[in-house]
């Protein structure tokens, strides 16, 4: 499983309009300088977080987003799905992944499925105030 960049960037921009929820909405080429991500990649990222609830928009003169809610109500892993699917390791456990004809003899099937499960409780565990609040290295 790999975490796309689409992902990535996307819990950058929520780290960062937690650490600067004080301050209103803020244009999003704010948040591009001050994370160095390009502004139109995260113009197809933004709607996604607006359209789902994570972030409020504003157009206009003062505009720009801000959270929807307190960092600490966002976990990783409901932003990681949002942006990358359901974080599934192989195909076979894909939200619509048709049932594999190998299922009942598949000697690694039950080691991806842990290997989810497990992936999934880390993410869910980890809100964004605890890494708006962590200390880079």
């Amino acid at each position: 499983m790999m975490i796309s960049t689409r992902g990535r960037y996307a819990l950058r921009v929520i780290i960062d309009l937690a650490e600067h929820t004080t301050d209103g909405y803020i244009p999003m080429k704010e948040v591009a300088a001050r994370q160095k991500l390009s502004l139109k990649y995260l113009e197809r990222i933004l709607p996604v977080l607006v359209k789902n609830g994570l972030v409020e928009g504003v157009q206009g003169k003062g505009g720009g987003y801000r959270l929807s809610h307190t960092p600490e109500e966002y976990t990783v892993g409901e932003i990681l799905r949002l942006t990358d699917g359901n974080l599934a390791p192989v195909a076979c456990l894909e939200c619509d992944a048709e049932v594999c004809e190998k299922k009942d003899t598949c000697k690694t099937l039950s080691m991806w499925t842990e290997f989810h499960r497990i992936t999934n409780e880390y993410f869910d565990n980890i809100t964004i105030a605890d890494l708006a609040n962590s200390k880079s290295v």
